[in-house]
């Protein structure tokens, strides 16, 4: 009988393993999981690097937002070595300079002292606008990020600002692909990740209904259910 699969799961932007806190504890039966740390490297490739350090010779992998950029910079170093793909609720395209500025202007705003009002206003970009009064959801959320915490949040930012376009791996994948994106996803919309399925041969795209950007805590059990599926066909 074969051992179970490794899967990584990789962390968006202020988010550490409770994020996949749902996936972790029911998907323990099919696969040896770790949530990867990007909380102290300055680069994506040395998040991705930590990864590949961190893993077997082959291992699955998912990756929500900033996560699904280090899953396709990984598919860029070390293709070979990933049997499943996962790329939730991320976009395979750098920034165009105006979004690189918002993005400046929110480390300017969270060194100036304001960190806090920053992570509070990263809840309507976050969730679903019907979730907002949800408590115990928001403050999961704001408990989240202020574990990430300001210098890594700053290294985080500075990390999506340098990234490169990944569009052109897009045409390299070849594992069993899965694309997930909530359909009220405001940070990166479903645009993206139906580029991202169509340019991934066999790619399956999933949409799930009154959802926000942080698909895997917003709807938990919808995005288990999608995994599940995904580690075992």
């Amino acid at each position: 009988m074969r051992d179970k699969p490794t899967l990584f799961l990789l962390p968006g932007l202020l988010c550490d393993d409770a994020l996949w806190q749902h996936q972790s504890a029911h998907l323990a039966d099919l696969a040896e999981i770790s949530v990867a740390d990007f909380t102290t490297q300055i680069s994506l490739t040395a998040m991705a690097r930590s990864v590949l350090d961190a893993a077997p010779a082959r291992f699955s992998l998912a990756g929500l937002s900033m996560g699904g950029y280090v899953a396709l910079e990984i598919m860029r170093m070390a293709g070979e070595r990933v049997e499943r793909l996962a790329l939730l609720d991320t976009s395979a395209r750098d920034h165009d300079p105006g979004r690189k500025d918002q993005r400046r202007a929110m480390m300017a705003q969270a060194g100036s002292g304001r960190f806090k009002g920053i992570t509070t206003r990263y809840l309507d970009a976050f969730l679903h606008p019907g979730r907002l009064a949800d408590k115990q959801l928001t403050t999961a959320v704001m408990d989240m990020t202020a574990r990430v915490g300001l210098d890594a949040y700053l290294r985080q930012q500075q990390a999506i600002i340098d990234r490169q376009d990944a569009a052109s791996v897009l045409a390299s994948i070849t594992c069993p692909t899965l694309v997930i994106c909530g359909r009220q996803d405001g940070l990166t919309p479903l645009a993206a990740s139906r580029e991202i399925a169509d340019g991934i041969t066999g790619a399956r795209l999933v949409v799930i209904e009154n959802c926000g950007h942080l698909t895997t805590i917003e709807r938990p059990e919808a995005v288990t259910a999608l995994l599940s599926y995904w580690l075992q066909t």
